[in-house]
């Protein structure tokens, strides 16, 4: 089985499974694409260990979404149904391992560093797409699927302390908020990220984001 046809057998994989709104195909894609924009200014990057390290690094989702617990991880639940998918497409088993730590370390909460050029730009490319425009539209979408108030009147202490369980997973969806997930996530993604590129491209985004929640803020007060 040739690569071409390897990744579009993962496409229809993933397309199949994935059925959430924010963390869909098009957002598989969109990372997809920042990888390769990353990937470019990056020396030595391993495309066929990245390509389906990209296509795939959401597979898990929606077992995590639909679960009310917090203890369901995507990313750990993903490297071993990415396995499962990678071993009937007939990859190397070094090739496996090589993407499995991609998946592995592509988001904040899994407590594992990404240690390769492949797992750090697909890392930053993933944190990439929740900033900036793409990261507002994504927010709401999943806002409005989870049934999300704009706002809470609680303080964030209170609120991680209920709704948060060990490395800040949350247990219930329903309860969080677009301005909580900024405050403890968007304000700081760009100081995470691993490539100089993708730091450069942070910066700009989240200035979008932070002038666009202020305004927001203002709005619900009734403060023009």
């Amino acid at each position: 089985m040739n690569i071409d046809t390897k990744h579009k057998r993962i496409i229809e994989i993933v397309q199949d499974k994935l059925t959430c709104s924010a963390h869909n195909l098009d957002h598989v894609f969109r990372v997809y694409n920042l990888c390769l924009l990353l990937s470019k200014h990056e020396k030595d990057v391993d495309l066929e260990v990245l390509i389906p390290s990209a296509l795939l690094h959401d597979i898990a989702r929606v077992e995590e979404s639909e679960d009310k617990t917090g203890e369901i991880d995507h990313a750990i639940l993903g490297c071993k149904i990415a396995e499962d998918i990678l071993r009937k497409l007939e990859y190397e088993e070094e090739q496996i391992k090589k993407i499995k730590h991609c998946i592995m370390t592509h988001r904040f909460r899994t407590g594992n560093e990404p240690n390769t050029i492949e797992a750090k730009i697909l890392f930053d490319s993933d944190k990439l797409d929740v900033i900036g425009a793409c990261g507002i539209a994504r927010t709401f979408m999943l806002s409005g699927q989870f049934g999300q108030r704009l706002t809470v009147n609680e303080s964030l202490d209170n609120y991680l302390n209920a709704n948060t369980v060990e490395n800040g997973r949350i247990k219930d969806v329903s309860k969080h908020t677009p301005f909580i997930e900024y405050e403890v996530k968007f304000k700081k993604i760009p100081d995470k990220l691993y490539t100089k590129k993708a730091r450069e491209i942070g910066k700009i985004r989240l200035e979008f984001m932070k002038e666009y929640f202020n305004r927001l803020k203002l709005e619900i007060q009734g403060i023009e």
